[in-house]
Order: structure tokens, then sequence, then C-alpha cells
């Protein structure tokens, strides 16, 4: 079952139009993942525009796969990256623990199969699919935490560490290594899984990828390689130091000719808030710099270079010298990532969600700056897993799972209003209407014994009427009572469905279900997605 984005609260007019009506924002995007048409012209302006040393970039991935045994198709893959017809459908995500919200995983999905499907399509073509392991991103606060229900049927958040203060997290989160509080979490939960067959090999497994000493970028390469590998999924890491000695020429080209970049930038971006919203808050200069303190914004000051928060400063020779010497100081922000990522990667295909979709719009000046082929956005599979007790209770009340997308309050008042032989919303505005106009009445006749009854009598009617919103009051919640079981069966299903008042995908981790379900689950539901609807989809399990 299908659900149009524009039925799920919460979707910004930008994202919908990017799916459902693209003339409206053609002229922040170009290139449209509709129109495949255009898509053999676009694969050959791709396969002739100057790389970088492809040979270089293999050789870069297979020393990050130092350790592995990665399959067969993986193996092919990372080969076939040499050839000028070889094109990567690319996503990537920031390293939540435990792999983060569900939807990591169905970008994940998104990318191998669109590579599958265009590998049929396109004979002639190669298509490899790569995560891009976001480890240069310092939101300590996204990524230490995850969701789960437990088995008291409760919404239980489990986090890694205390939360931060921005300027306590200045450190790309990839190379942050675990310390013995990793030990504590998934002790915790141990205790809030409900045990089944599948709890102890799950417990196994997070334990030898998630341990003190391994950092975030490790630990989360090699839970997606556990997962993904067998599917030719080629994880890569941009943080090494390989990779940044690739990317000083878009680091030099950035730092040199910043002015140009921002004015369009800017431009793009305040027209985008005048039709829509900007994504992502434009900096002077997209680039960060870390030292032994931390990782910081660099900023221009007169005719030289700064660090945001910092009493330092750089001439232009300093600064291009440090970039030299060492480039794996230097990182991009949010807008400089695709570059770098399409720099590298010959990207036929970028796979976001709603909010990079979003501010890809602000990036995509960038690209023609650098001389860079701009990706096709393609917009990833968006899923929400049904449980039987949720089919179940759906079809037994005639409810649609769009009905569930309310908050709670109003939806315990449908379902009451639905079940009860006795309308209380009909009934006391109908009561309520009758006695304003009797109150009316008495009034008007009471003006002609004593004006000064007036006032007493709106005082007395506007008492009636507050006690009658009293008397409304107490019988809702009486008849919530009388309706106690099928609503806290609804608030359970509601739970698994739209926890938080949110889609599943962004709330709960794959944790939940695998133990409850077992690993085949993650099989079950790669097959079942479908890359090419681009709505909500329901999978029941």
């Amino acid at each position: 079952m299908y659900i149009n984005f524009s039925d799920i609260p919460g979707n910004q007019n930008l994202f919908l139009d990017y799916l459902y009506e693209f003339e409206n924002v053609k002229k922040f995007f170009g290139k449209s993942f509709r129109h495949k048409g255009s898509f053999p012209s676009f694969f050959k302006e791709l396969s002739e525009s100057e790389k970088l040393d492809k040979s270089t970039l293999v050789e870069i991935i297979k020393n990050q796969y130092e350790g592995k045994t990665p399959s067969d198709k993986t193996k092919s893959n990372i080969d076939s990256l040499q050839s000028n017809k070889t094109f990567t459908i690319v996503t990537g995500q920031q390293l939540g623990v435990f792999g983060g919200p569900l939807y990591t995983f169905y970008k994940t999905i998104s990318a191998i199969k669109l590579a599958d499907q265009l590998n049929a399509e396109y004979p002639d073509c190669n298509f490899v699919p790569v995560f891009w392991l976001e480890g240069d991103d310092h939101d300590f606060n996204e990524v230490r935490s995850f969701n789960i229900i437990n088995k008291e049927n409760n919404l239980a958040n489990i986090g890694y560490l205390e939360k931060k203060n921005d300027e306590d997290t200045k450190e790309g989160v990839g190379k942050i290594k675990f310390n013995e509080d990793i030990n504590r979490v998934i002790e915790q939960l141990k205790e809030n899984l409900r045990e089944t067959e599948f709890t102890e090999e799950i417990i196994d497994e997070l334990n030898s990828f998630y341990k003190s000493g391994e950092s975030f970028i490790n630990a989360f390469s090699s839970l997606m390689f556990s997962i993904f590998d067998k599917y030719g999924l080629v994880i890569f890491n941009p943080q090494s130091e390989e990779v940044k000695k690739q990317l000083i020429h878009i680091f030099q080209k950035e730092l040199e000719n910043f002015d140009d970049h921002t004015d369009k930038v800017v431009e793009v971006s305040a027209e985008l808030e005048e039709l829509y919203h900007a994504q992502v808050k434009v900096k002077p200069i997209n680039l960060f710099l870390s030292d032994d303190t931390g990782r910081y914004l660099i900023e221009p000051s007169e005719d030289n270079y700064k660090l945001k928060g910092k009493r330092k400063s750089f001439t232009k020779d300093q600064i291009l010298e440090l970039l030299y010497m060492s480039p794996e100081k230097f990182s991009g922000n949010v807008l400089m990532r695709p570059i770098c990522q399409d720099y590298l990667l010959s990207t036929a295909f970028y796979i976001a969600g709603p909010g990079e979709i979003s501010y890809f719009a602000q990036v995509i000046p960038l690209y023609e700056f650098f001389n860079i082929a701009q990706p096709i956005v393609y917009p990833r599979a968006s899923v929400s897993l049904a449980e039987k007790n949720v089919v179940s209770l759906l079809e037994k009340q005639n409810f649609n799972y769009s009905d569930l997308f309310v908050e709670e309050s109003e939806l315990n008042s449908r379902v009451v209003k639905k079940m009860s032989e006795t309308n209380l919303d009909e009934l006391f505005s109908s009561s309520t209407e009758n006695i304003s106009k009797i109150l009316k009445e008495l009034s008007e006749k009471l003006i002609g014994v004593d004006k000064t009854l007036v006032d007493v009598s709106d005082k007395t009617g506007q008492r009636i009427l507050q006690s009658l919103d009293q008397l409304k009051g107490k019988s809702q919640k009486a008849q919530e009572r009388q309706y106690d079981t099928l609503l806290r069966q609804i608030a359970k299903a509601r739970l698994s469905f739209y926890p938080n008042e949110n889609l599943q995908e962004r709330e709960l981790n794959y944790i939940y279900f695998v133990n409850k379900y077992g690993k085949q689950i993650l099989d079950d539901v790669f097959n079942k997605i479908e890359i090419d609807k681009f709505e909500h989809q329901v999978i029941e399990l």
C-alpha cells in the first residue's frame, strides 16, 4: 500500500513539488529523476568528464577494505570503478549508533536496487551502489542515541554518554572512539528488549562491532558491511588521509574563490526563502579546519582567513601551505560534501531524503563553479512496517493507515465518535445553540422589567455555558473510559507505526524488528521495497 506524501504531516512544499510538480522547482534542480529520456545523454556526458585518476580511487577503496572479506559482487564493483563506463549510485548518512533510524537502511536499499535496475536497463554501462560515511559531521547529539520499543511497550531512548553543548562537539564524529560506556549501552539495550530466540545473536554481533576503543566510523562501517556487502554495496570513508589528498584541488578552489561561490548560493537561497524555504544557512566559506582542540569553521577576515571562535588567523599563503602539507585537517560542510563526493566519484544519482533534496536546491550552483557534472537527485524509498496487530486492528475498525497520522487526542476523539451511538459534538453543539437562544430571549424580556437585570442575566448565561462545557469534557472522558480497551489497543498500534507522532523510519532502530522477527526480516523488506513509486510505502509483516 502507498500513501501520498501530501497526506502525511510535516512534509515541506519544496519536497512535495520536487516529487509531484517538478516544473515548479526545475530552475533550482535542473535534472529531473522522472525524465528517463535524458539519462543516456547524461551518462555520455559523465563518461567524458574529466576525473582524477580512477586507479588511485580504486586503490584507496581497497585499502579501506583491509581486514574485511568482501563478497565477489563487492570486489567486482570496486574493480569496475576504474572504467569510464562505470557510474556510482551514492547515498550517505551520519554515523548513528547501531545504524541510527531505519531510513538509513532504506536509503541504502534504494541505492542498491536503483543500481541493479539501471544495470538491467543500460547493459553498456555499469552502476555501482556506494555508501558515503559522513564521518566529518560533528553533530554528536544527533548520532549518540537510538529508539526502540521496549518489553513494556514503551518507546525507549538509549544513548551513549550524555548530550554535549555545541561548543564541546567540534570534533568530527567519525574519529571519536567509544569508551567503556558503550558496554552500558549494549547492556541497557538487552534489558529493554523482550527476550526472543534472536536476542543473543543480535547482542553478540553488536558487541563485536561496538566496543571500547573502536571509532564511530569503523563500528558503523562494520555494521553496514555485515548487512549489505552481499548486495555489492561499496562503503567509502572520506575521512582518510588518502582521500583528503585527492580533494586538495577542491579545497583550494573554495578558499580562493569563495566570494563568487557564496554570492550565487546566497542569491539562490534568498529566492528559495521567498517561494519555499532554505534548508541550510549559507556560510562565507564552506570549509572546516581541525587542530588538536577541535574542528572550526574557516571565515574570511580582511585579506586573511580566521577560525571561528579562535584567535587564529592565516594569510592566503599560510593556509594554502597547510592545505598541501596536511589536507586531512580540512573538511567540507553540508554544502561542500556533495561537491567532494561527486568530484571523487562518477555519480549518476544521489539517493536523498526530504531534507537532502531541499539543500540540494542550494548546492546546484556550486557544480558549475567546480566544473563537476551534477548528479540526478533521486528520492529514497520511504517505508513503514505494519505489524500484524496494526493490520488486524485497522481492518477490524475499518481505519486506514493515514488515519494514524494525527495527534493522539484527535485520533481518540475520532475513534470514540465512530464507535459511540451518541455524537457528543452534535449533542452539545445543539444544546449550546438552544440554551444560548433561550438566554438571549430571556435577556431581551428582562430589559422591560429592570435594565440592571441584563448584566446579571449575561453573567448567569456565561456560568451556564461554562458548566455545559465542563459537562461535555466529563462526558467525553466517560466515553473514552467506555472504550478504554480499544483505545489502549490503538495506542499500542500507533506506537509501533507512528512513534513520537513521527514516521516510524525516523524514530525506530532496526534492532526492534530484528529482535522480534530475526535477521531474515531485513531480506524480506529489501525484496518488498519499491523504489519507483515515490510515495510512502506500507509493508505489512
